[in-house]
């Protein structure tokens, strides 16, 4: 059986990650109204990463006994002034959840909880890969600048990312 201080953590873990899905949503959404079809499929993935992130979580909670508890989900930011900006908004976030995630790991560590701190160094190495992934995009775009046909350029490559499900734990 999980404490119930984990457990509470991990609610609040799922909704974040919940709202990281429904931010890459309103991203996506964005690059739709620009037309960069390649940074819609990357935002794409991303959105089913997030939910496969935040499943993962629901799914382990309730494994270990726990009851899952779903809290509204904040709105997302909708406007953006460009790719660079939102690609700078999302490392920022990324980094925001792998505060979270030590958080998390924290409050694991503390209640001494071996199983959880298991289950989640999957999802910090995870986090590493995000910003890493994140940081890539976003130095290419600054080398980029205004310039149009690289960006269509970026935009053709960012089309063949894919969706690979998570084996998580």
């Amino acid at each position: 059986m999980i404490s119930e201080k984990l457990e509470k953590a991990f609610n609040d873990q799922i909704n974040k990650e919940l709202y990281s899905e429904y931010l890459y949503l309103s991203m996506q959404a964005y690059f739709e109204r620009l037309n960069l079809k390649g940074f819609v499929n990357w935002m794409s993935v991303q959105v089913q990463e997030e939910h496969a992130h935040a499943m993962g979580m629901f799914n382990y909670l309730q494994e270990r006994g726990g009851r899952v508890e779903l809290e509204a989900i904040d709105k997302p930011q909708v406007e953006w002034t460009s790719p660079l900006h939102v690609f700078e908004e999302v490392l920022k976030h990324e980094e925001y959840v792998t505060s979270r995630i030590n958080a998390l790991m924290d409050v694991a560590e503390e209640v001494k909880d071996r199983a959880a701190l298991s289950f989640l160094d999957w999802y910090l190495k995870e986090q590493v890969e995000e910003e890493a992934n994140v940081g890539g995009v976003l130095a290419t775009l600054k080398l980029i600048k205004d310039d149009a046909k690289a960006l269509l350029m970026l935009d053709k490559d960012l089309a063949a990312r894919t969706f690979v499900a998570p084996v998580i734990g």
